[in-house]
């Protein structure tokens, strides 16, 4: 979990330590899922909670398809700049037609 900090009701080192239990006791269980709600139950975290983190995990290790934390963060921040670009767009068109107008104005009809 490299890259981007989240912010969220468990700390980072909460969830590494989470996932990692899965990962190293998963084998012990007969799936996943089971492991994951036994390790959910024993550290007091929702087992769906703790199922997000561990396939985030094995997305950012390219384990299974999808973007990684990296990539999410980077795709919001072009995400907002694009807004703010598109924004910026809109005001300096409103005021090209406000001073053509002003530069050039029409005689009276």
């Amino acid at each position: 979990m490299s890259g981007a900090k989240r912010v969220g009701r468990y700390p980072d080192e909460m969830r590494e330590r989470a996932v990692r239990m899965v990962f190293e006791h998963q084998h012990e269980y007969p799936s996943q899922w089971k492991a994951i709600e036994s390790i959910a139950k024993k550290l007091n975290i929702n087992h769906e909670t703790l199922r997000i983190w561990v396939r985030r995990a094995e997305t950012d290790a390219g384990a299974r398809p999808g973007l990684t934390t990296d990539e999410r963060a980077k795709m919001k921040d072009l995400e907002r700049e694009v807004k703010e670009l598109r924004r910026a767009n809109e005001i300096l068109k409103a005021a090209a037609t406000f001073f053509a107008r002003e530069l050039d104005p029409q005689p009276p009809r």
